[in-house]
């Protein structure tokens, strides 16, 4: 490691650097440093960092490690000087953020830093950040964007009462089948009309553990997190780039490649998210993420069906409870809550039925869908990327979500029919 006086005597071995108030604060830091550059790196202040960089020429550094504590969000205007002059001089910016709140990460990426990776360090996360900062981009016939562009049809006017039908989908309890839902259930309102399709616009939420883009095999693109941060400045062209395509059929809204906070949203990005969608789709439909946050509200409000998953637990009819509490207590549109069974009790399963009555009894509400269990070839379609009806078609589990789009497609016809 070198200071910042070698810095300026030996610039010529190093690469990059960290800066911080407090280097030896950031222990774990300074080790990786050492473990991925050796000695080809230095550390320095905020304010020796403005100056020495401003000093440099384009390109001479790969990247700074910006390190900052939560003592250190007083003054956010001095970070961010840091990562202005940086980003005038092509040099990459990893954030290092230690106890920030929110608002002071959410400034910080909003000026310009290229990857994140929260203190205390996990094991090969710099590693990680280093690579994607310092990747030279691979050449290509035509601009990335335009590849990505979204490859299903225009809005067909096929839509609820005149407007974008939008459906939400949460889960009340880990694995009880909402992702599977969504994914599905967006392929079969995509294919519910062969001559005059719908278009179909599935958007993933669940910003820290969202699973759709794994479930179809698709990619994250980089520039969803700068869109949900930007929408309400965001055009509809802004969105669409954000797209990606699958099987021509549908878009997907993919989750951030990063994991981030919850609320580094707020309602006020997401309802300008579901506009942009509604703009440009017949059918929105939103993965939730498990937890409710600040903007649920929002989805709740906008959604013309909001359907909630549970199973025949103790840990589902608790969380079911909470859940239905706090939409009584804060006013919210309970009616527009669809509660989905999902492994629900088969035909003969007299006393799993009975325990399905007692549940719904208990909770005060009524099973609108009841999806059977589809076994391991539910998984199996999942990991290999792909929907169950191009993978197990005539799957119990795969029959059930169709019978529920088909209902779901004709209500949009029933209402654009009534409101022309």
């Amino acid at each position: 490691m070198s200071s910042g006086l070698a810095l300026r005597s030996e610039p010529a071995p190093i690469v990059a650097c960290t800066v911080s108030s407090k280097v030896h604060h950031f222990g774990l830091l300074i080790e990786d440093m050492e473990n991925e550059l050796g000695e080809a790196w230095g550390d320095l202040g905020f304010d020796e960092a403005r100056e020495f960089i401003g000093a440099l020429d384009s390109g001479t550094l790969d990247f700074i490690a910006l390190a900052v504590r939560e003592e250190d969000e007083a003054d956010l205007g001095r970070v961010g000087e840091v990562i202005n002059v940086a980003r005038s001089k092509d040099i990459a910016v990893i954030l290092i953020p230690e106890n920030l709140t929110t608002a002071g990460l959410r400034e910080l990426l909003r000026l310009g830093a290229d990857d994140f990776v929260p203190y205390p360090l996990a094991e090969g996360a710099l590693r990680d950040a280093i690579e994607k900062v310092t990747r030279k981009p691979e050449p290509a016939p035509a601009p990335v964007l335009e590849q990505a562009a979204p490859a299903a049809p225009p809005a067909t006017g096929q839509r609820l009462d005149g407007k974008s039908a939008i459906f939400a989908v949460q889960n009340l309890a880990g694995g009880t089948g909402a992702t599977t839902l969504a994914v599905n259930m967006a392929w079969e309102l995509a294919n519910a009309d062969k001559k005059n399709p719908p278009s179909v616009c599935l958007i993933d939420l669940d910003l820290q553990h969202g699973s759709v883009a794994t479930y179809l095999d698709l990619p994250h693109r980089g520039i969803v997190l700068e869109l949900l941060q930007d929408a309400t400045t965001m055009d509809t062209d802004g969105f669409k780039q954000a797209l990606v395509g699958y099987q021509d059929k549908s878009s997907v809204f993919t989750t951030p490649s990063e994991i981030v906070p919850l609320d580094i949203i707020g309602p006020d990005e997401v309802n300008a998210v579901i506009d942009l969608a509604s703009q440009c789709f017949d059918i929105v439909i939103v993965d939730m993420p498990r937890t409710i946050v600040t903007w649920t509200e929002t989805i709740l409000t906008r959604a013309d069906m909001f359907f909630a998953t549970l199973e025949l637990d103790l840990r589902s009819a608790q969380n079911a409870m909470r859940f239905i509490k706090t939409c009584r207590s804060e006013g919210l549109p309970s009616d527009k809550v669809h509660y989905v069974l999902n492994r629900a009790p088969g035909m003969t399963d007299l006393n799993g039925k009975n325990r399905m009555k007692k549940m719904a009894e208990s909770l005060g509400v009524t099973f609108s869908t009841m999806l059977p269990d589809g076994g391991k070839p539910v998984m199996q379609a999942g990991d290999n990327g792909e929907t169950l009806a191009e993978s197990v078609k005539k799957n119990p589990l795969r029959k059930e979500i169709l019978k529920l789009s088909d209902g779901l497609y004709k209500a949009m016809i029933t209402g654009a029919q009534a409101k022309g």
